[in-house]
């Protein structure tokens, strides 16, 4: 490897302040090998692919340029493993998180979504495959089959994560959830959310959802909603205040509910979709909402496909745990730097730029075209 190999680094170098906390993580020993050295290597691995690998990390230490920019001396492949697996706390990190995500810019996906009671937020979970040797990560025996879970929270306005939580993959999605409700959000839930004890838990914290029911739920009808036009040209057929739950589920949910069933037309014939909300918006809003839960399943794409966190470093829950909050900052940067959602194509002329192929001025037009597009 060569100093050649690696350039981009001012970019990394304008958020030495972000990451100035972490400095102050203690290491034992004699060890000169701190938090923020070690979360900037992994996000120059993120954005350079020449380093695929924890030992190419390592070898870049020990380069001039890398020195200089990031702090840090040659380190160890044995110190390097051992702080990112065993001492380094991942948790640290979320404050960064929180404090990156706030500076990005809202976007303009509708705007009929401007005057909404709640953030609309796209909530869903995904599984991380992980190796045979992770056995922290076993949640089938039978198969020997690894893997973790990661639930993302999306703020559909901004186009970035704003809660994550990763956890083993038998973990209950709506158990993580109902741990991290949040006042004065929209929840966008698919149907794996279904639990009348969770609408009502968002409910009472001030918050408001949009999500999916099964065909079969029992309902009691309370009164029919008129349909406007705009209603009836998004599909919408149905619009009733209702009393939802059977014996079995009676008294879980209390809040006054709507069920909208939306008629989707297609190649294959027609389908019904059933909704479920506590807010007061058209019918036509809550359709096009729930169109919006689609963004998370795009997030997923992005992370696991395109920014490629799913070859890990570090074979410790821990480790990777660290790995995937770097990954999720690494993609808030891009959104910070854009101003948009991260594409395969803007994050192709970011590596490009970090490779040495694109110049500075190329990258800067880039990113100055995404932000002249509507």
């Amino acid at each position: 490897m060569k100093e050649s190999d690696i350039h981009g680094l001012k970019y990394l170098r304008a958020f030495e302040e972000i990451l100035a906390p972490l400095h102050d993580v203690p290491v034992h020993g004699n060890r000169r090998f701190f938090m923020d050295q070690h979360v900037s290597l992994l996000l120059l691995h993120f954005f350079n692919p020449v380093l695929s690998s924890l030992r190419s990390l390592q070898q870049a230490t020990g380069l001039e340029n890398v020195q200089r920019t990031l702090g840090v001396s040659r380190t160890s492949l044995a110190a390097m493993s051992e702080s990112a697996g065993h001492v380094f706390d991942p948790e640290l990190l979320r404050p960064i998180l929180d404090e990156v995500a706030g500076q990005v810019q809202p976007l303009s996906p509708s705007v009929r979504l401007d005057a909404l009671p709640g953030v609309p937020t796209a909530v869903d979970g995904s599984f991380l495959r992980c190796l045979p040797k992770m056995t922290w990560a076993l949640f089938r025996r039978q198969t020997q089959n690894r893997a973790a879970k990661l639930h993302v929270q999306f703020n559909v306005l901004r186009g970035i994560p704003e809660q994550i939580d990763l956890t083993h993959a038998t973990a209950s999605e709506k158990q993580v959830l109902r741990k991290s409700l949040r006042a004065a959000l929209l929840y966008i839930l698919d149907r794996g959310y279904i639990d009348y004890r969770l609408f009502q838990a968002i409910h009472d914290v001030g918050s408001f959802f949009v999500a999916r029911l099964k065909d079969n739920s029992s309902y009691e009808v309370l009164r029919d909603r008129p349909l406007s036009a705009a209603d009836r040209a998004a599909g919408v057929v149905l619009d009733q205040e209702v009393r939802m739950g059977s014996a079995f589920t009676e008294g879980h949910l209390t809040a006054p509910v709507r069920r909208i069933v939306i008629r989707i037309e297609d190649r294959t014939g027609s389908s019904e979709i059933i909704l479920l909300t506590n807010t007061d918006v058209e019918a036509e809003v809550v359709a096009l909402l729930y169109r919006y839960r689609w963004q998370v399943e795009l997030f997923f794409r992005w992370f696991k496909c395109i920014l490629g966190c799913t070859h890990w470093l570090s074979t410790t829950c821990q480790g990777v745990t660290l790995q995937v909050y770097v990954a999720v900052l690494a993609s808030l940067l891009v959104s910070l730097w854009t101003g948009r959602k991260p594409t395969k194509r803007t994050f192709e002329m970011i590596c490009l730029y970090f490779q040495g192929w694109a110049t500075a001025e190329e990258l800067t037009r880039h990113i100055d075209s995404l932000k002249t597009m509507v």
